[in-house]
């Protein structure tokens, strides 16, 4: 088939193929006749799991990685475990850091319904994040050596 029709066949561009083909992960034989590409049962089915992959993040790079393995017979599945694992790993991380910077933007929204809207000065360009940011710097940290009183009970 040629490039237009397995874009069709996929749902994708010509150009998303022949991005593919340009990098190495599709290979298409040439006609010699007329110079055209044909794609293959195999370019199908690698296409297939390209764009599979890519719905699960994974990297051009990461694809090449796993074609190298099944190109040379090898089991990829290992490797592809461990890819998602790192994947998960590093969007539960990601979530975290969201849901950090949901809370920061709550809390901002809460605090700022009541402020006053304030002519912009020589130093100051929006007070409402200014004054966020001068709270976060007065927050005063506790370091091991200070001492609290709780209650009439000393803690070091």
């Amino acid at each position: 088939m040629k490039v237009n029709q397995l874009a069709k066949k996929l749902n994708v561009t010509s150009d998303t193929v022949r991005f593919y083909t340009r990098i190495g992960l599709l290979s298409p034989c040439k006609s010699p006749d007329n110079g055209y590409k044909y794609y293959g049962e195999k370019d199908l089915s690698r296409m297939k799991f390209i764009l599979s992959s890519r719905k699960l993040d994974f990297s051009i790079e990461e694809i090449k990685l796993i074609f190298s393995n099944t190109d040379h017979g090898e089991s990829a599945c290992n490797l592809v475990r461990e890819l998602v694992k790192q994947k998960l790993d590093e969007t539960e991380e990601q979530f975290n850091e969201t849901m950090k910077l949901r809370a920061r933007l709550l809390q901002a929204v809460e605090q700022w319904s009541t402020m006053p809207d304030n002519l912009p000065t020589g130093n100051m360009v929006c007070h409402l994040i200014e004054s966020t940011h001068q709270a976060e710097t007065r927050t005063p940290t506790i370091t091991q050596h200070d001492h609290i009183i709780l209650a009439s009970t000393e803690v070091k």
